[in-house]
């Protein structure tokens, strides 16, 4: 019988490829959704769905037994993909990143349905400054210490999953996050096409990032190996680019031959960010730019050793950021985004 797997989070823009691979290597795939989740991109009719309410432990509780007792079995694989990145507040970050969390893991130990491998996604900002001087790459091994509201919701939910002996967890601290239908650096993209190239701060930055379809292999590689449980890995391209690197390879992708580099002082750039999250909270809209995006994007180093996914599941990413980029476009290009 073919494994099942469940992917929480499935609605969004990660979520979205996570479930296209575990169909593609033959899972029974469930996607966990809200009543409001957009399905735009969970379309193929092989997906089952299952409403979760995060919210309320009882109902939760509830939905899952009824789902086991149809399904006759548990999932073999739980992907908790789940999370919030922009909030009006610390605790909207609390209870999305860490409460529901706990609730859907407290829920799976009680119904008996703790899986063979539960595997969170979780965020490089957990680990907070790095080497800023030598840009020493992040390992495994570096002390977590975030400085975000966002990295802190995060590393609450890791370590509860630490705290919990013999809970088979996986923890994947992953780089920024591109590919097809994202939006963060679609904006980035689409200012370069504009002519404008927006970088913070006078010192080198060094950026890494991670192409969805790569992160997608990756989960489905480490929860198929028996060498993964209980271990965190930092997920990203092995190599790192600079900003630069960034709009060169955008501006190739769009055929744009000139595009302007413009340097916003890292004092403008926290002016801005304020002012955006004050006018969030008068329209309680959650704004994309805000102190803690403010703390990500000044931070100068990214760089971080994989060294640990490659021996333990044989990471081999598909895609550096050229090719990465120009299948993004392209999509972008075919969607009317650009």
């Amino acid at each position: 019988m073919a494994k099942r797997v469940l992917v929480t989070g499935a609605g969004g823009f990660i979520g979205g490829f996570i479930v296209a691979e575990a169909l593609r290597r033959g899972y029974e795939t469930w996607a966990a959704v809200r009543a409001t989740t957009s399905r735009q991109f969970l379309q193929d009719e092989r997906i089952k769905f299952i409403e979760l309410d995060y919210s309320n432990g009882d109902t939760l509780h509830k939905q899952i037994s009824d789902t086991l007792e149809q399904m006759g079995g548990k999932w073999d694989y739980v992907v908790h993909n789940l999370g919030a990145t922009k909030c009006l507040n610390f605790l909207d970050f609390n209870l999305v990143n860490y409460e529901y969390l706990r609730t859907l893991v407290d829920t799976l130990r009680e119904t008996d349905a703790v899986p063979e491998a539960f595997l969170m996604m979780s965020s490089l900002s957990v680990m907070g400054l790095g080497d800023e001087k030598g840009y020493t790459p992040f390992t495994s091994k570096t002390i977590p210490l975030p400085d975000t509201r966002y990295g802190v919701s995060k590393l609450k939910g890791e370590t509860y999953l630490q705290s919990l002996s013999g809970f088979p967890y996986i923890i994947f601290r992953t780089t920024g996050v591109y590919g097809p239908h994202e939006r963060d650096y679609y904006m980035m993209m689409r200012s370069i096409k504009m002519g404008f190239d927006f970088s913070v701060g006078f010192k080198k930055q060094m950026l890494t990032f991670i192409y969805v379809k790569d992160l997608a292999r990756a989960i489905f590689d480490a929860l198929e190996s028996n060498a993964t449980r209980r271990k965190t890995y930092l997920m990203a391209e092995p190599r790192s680019y600079t900003q630069k690197d960034f709009r060169k390879i955008v501006a190739a992708a769009l055929h744009k031959r000139f595009v302007l580099p413009v340097c916003c002082p890292i004092w403008m750039l926290y002016t801005i960010s304020v002012i955006a999250e004050f006018i969030g909270k008068l329209t309680l809209k959650p704004s994309t730019f805000n102190r803690d995006k403010f703390k990500i994007m000044r931070q100068h180093n990214w760089t971080c050793d994989t060294s640990d996914a490659v021996r333990d599941f044989n990471f081999s990413p598909q895609y550096d950021l050229e090719k990465g980029v120009a299948e993004a476009v392209e999509w972008y290009k075919q969607a009317g985004w650009l």
